[in-house]
């Protein structure tokens, strides 16, 4: 199981693993449940948080996110790259964001691709 089709089958990596002088991330969700009032709120969050990640492209890669709402507030679950769950919670913690749980991704199965939503 890994996030590289052709890395070949190989152990699961929790942490950082180079193959050819390249960085290997890990695939993960992060529950960040009522973080938020308001999708104004989110906004700013998913600014500081592309910003910050900016800063460490090698340790956090930001894929996307679901939002969700959550008994008034707003939630998402986010599926990142990174290096560790360490780097994770570094990452939050420069961008301001809360982190209730990370999991880390064994494998995925593509039934159907994300719907796009349609633009106005």
């Amino acid at each position: 199981m890994g996030n590289r089709a052709d890395a070949g089958a190989r152990a699961p990596s929790y942490g950082r693993e180079v193959i050819d002088q390249e960085v290997l991330m890990d695939t993960y969700v992060i529950f960040r449940r009522g973080g938020w009032a308001d999708g104004d709120e989110l906004g700013e969050a998913a600014a500081r948080s592309t910003a910050v990640g900016e800063e460490m492209p090698d340790q956090v890669r930001w894929i996307r996110s679901y939002v969700l709402e959550d008994a008034g507030r707003v939630g998402t679950v986010c599926v990142y790259e990174a290096a560790s769950p360490e780097a994770i919670r570094a990452h939050a913690q420069a961008a301001g964001l809360p982190v209730d749980e990370i999991v880390r991704v064994g494998d995925t199965v593509v039934v159907r691709p994300d719907p796009v939503a349609e633009t106005v």
